[in-house]
C-alpha cells in the first residue's frame, strides 16, 4: 500500500478488523529539507492471518481476489516480504515533496501538516481525532467490540518522525533525530487512547 492519511490509518485498519486483524502497523515520516522527505509504512501481519489471506488469493474466485486485494500489501509499489515464522511484511516507501508523500487518493491530506518555522526548520503535525472517531464509528455492537479486541490485543500503530534533528516534540523523543508515539489498538478501540488533539515535532534539517 501507499501511504495514505496517516492519522486514518489505525481507523481504517479497525473497520476491516475481520481481514487486517493481529496487524502491526508503523508510518514514518524523514523530513530531508523544507519540502522534501520519505514516508514509509510498514505493515506486519501475524501468522494467525497471513496463510488465510494468502490461501485465499490462490484459490482465485472473484470474492477471493476482491479480499486479498483489500486486505494486505496490493497497491503499486508495495513489497511483501514473508517471514520464516509465518508472518509476512508489507512495506511502502515515497519519497519527494512532503505534501504529495502524504496525499490519499482524494488529494492532499488535511490531517498531516508541514509549517516551515525558520530557514530549514519544519514542524510535522498530525491531527488524531478523525483516526478515533473511525475506530468509534467502527463498534456497531458489544460482541462485534470483543471480536475486534481479540484481535487486535498486543498489536500497535506507530507515528513517527525523524529528520537530522528533532527540536520540540510532544511524543516520545529517541535520540536526536527521531520522535514516535506507540499506540495499541485496543486502547483505540476502549476510547481509552491518551492522544493529544495533534501529534508534532519540529525538525531542524540543517
Amino acid at each position: 500500500m501507499t501511504l495514505k492519511t496517516i492519522a486514518r490509518l489505525a481507523g481504517v485498519l479497525m473497520l476491516s478488523a475481520g481481514l487486517a486483524g493481529c496487524m502491526d502497523v508503523t508510518a514514518e515520516i524523514d523530513v530531508t529539507s523544507e519540502t522534501t522527505g520519505k514516508a514509509t509504512t510498514i505493515m506486519t501481519m501475524g501468522a494467525e492471518f497471513y496463510p488465510m489471506i494468502k490461501q485465499m488469493a490462490e484459490a482465485g474466485g472473484e470474492e477471493a481476489a476482491a479480499a486479498s486485494a483489500d486486505a494486505f500489501c496490493k497497491d503499486e509499489g508495495d513489497v511483501l516480504t514473508e517471514n520464516a515464522d509465518g508472518s509476512a511484511t508489507c512495506t511502502s516507501v515515497k519519497e519527494g515533496d512532503l505534501t504529495a508523500i502524504t496525499s490519499d487518493d482524494d488529494g492532499p491530506n488535511e490531517d498531516t501538516t508541514f509549517t516551515v518555522v525558520s530557514p530549514g526548520v519544519v514542524r510535522v503535525a498530525f491531527k488524531t481525532g478523525e483516526m478515533k472517531n473511525q475506530v468509534t464509528q467502527g463498534e456497531e455492537d458489544a460482541q462485534t467490540a470483543a471480536m475486534m479486541k481479540a484481535y487486535f490485543e498486543g498489536h500497535n500503530a506507530t507515528i513517527r518522525i525523524k529528520g537530522k534533528k528533532i527540536i520540540e516534540t510532544n511524543m516520545t523523543k529517541i535520540g536526536d533525530n527521531t520522535a514516535e508515539t506507540v499506540i495499541p489498538f485496543t486502547d483505540l478501540l476502549d476510547g481509552k487512547a491518551d492522544l493529544p488533539d495533534e501529534l508534532f515535532a519540529v525538525v531542524d534539517t540543517r
